[in-house]
């Protein structure tokens, strides 16, 4: 992550609720973007990632699995620097246990929907980018819905991700959608370093905002504090992401 943008606390989620910008976003439902038939490819740079940027997007997907493609770019084995109970070791098989537990939580079928994992070296994402670029080449598909993290998120891997998938989306013109995460937590509601004249609201309904915060609950090993350490995802930013909508940018 940039240190300089993360020395502050997390930018309250009334304070967002303030936002002239986020207030202007344009609506849409889930089923505008992603109707039946298109195919959304969603590359998350961590487990927890698709949860996080558009778990409330992916409960209209139950029971079309044949058009979900998650690619997992790394097994998040680097969210606990230092970690005596959460070693590298032990996240590499814990984090992917999560994010399986938590599409289950989404309703999704996890035994029918294609779930690549690349198992990319954590914070060092940019490193291969290259090699991202070539593996979407060769999966997207006219049509597709690419889905990815925004690549001015704060965080080196989802910004490596977003150039990564903004560069194939062109190669390949498929329509591509970037998600901030840890924008929550170090954006203000009017920050212009946001690209707000692409942002959209992707609408959730009650059922698909429960399943989310139960998709979120499942990754244990980021919401809960390990000794003195404060959990990985701050309540605060969870608490932005669990709004009845998710923002994108188109």
């Amino acid at each position: 992550m940039s240190e300089d943008l993360f020395k502050g606390p997390a930018t309250r989620p009334q304070h967002w609720q303030q936002s002239a910008h986020l207030a202007r976003a344009t609506w849409i439902e889930p089923q505008q973007l992603c109707p039946p038939g298109r195919r959304l490819v969603v590359v998350a740079p961590h487990p927890d990632d698709e949860v996080l940027m558009c778990g409330g997007l992916l409960t209209s997907l139950r029971g079309r699995e044949q058009d979900l493609l998650l690619i997992s770019v790394t097994d998040g084995e680097a969210s606990h620097p230092g970690s005596e109970h959460w070693t590298e070791h032990r996240l590499r098989r814990q984090r992917p246990l999560e994010s399986r537990h938590a599409l289950h939580h989404l309703g999704l079928d996890v035994q029918v929907l294609e779930w690549q994992r690349l198992s990319l070296k954590d914070t060092a994402v940019a490193r291969d980018e290259a090699f991202l670029v070539s593996h979407l080449g060769h999966v997207l598909e006219p049509g597709d819905l690419l889905l990815c993290s925004w690549r001015g998120d704060g965080h080196a891997d989802h910004e490596a991700v977003g150039r990564a998938c903004a560069q194939a989306a062109l190669a390949n013109s498929v329509d591509l959608l970037e998600v901030p995460v840890w924008a929550w937590y170090w954006a203000e509601p009017e920050d212009q370093r946001l690209p707000w004249q692409r942002a959209c609201k992707v609408a959730l309904d009650a059922d698909a905002l429960q399943r989310k915060q139960q998709a979120i609950a499942a990754h244990v090993s980021q919401i809960e504090a390990d000794g003195e350490r404060a959990p990985v995802l701050p309540a605060a930013t969870l608490e932005c992401l669990l709004q009845p909508f998710e923002l994108v940018f188109r």
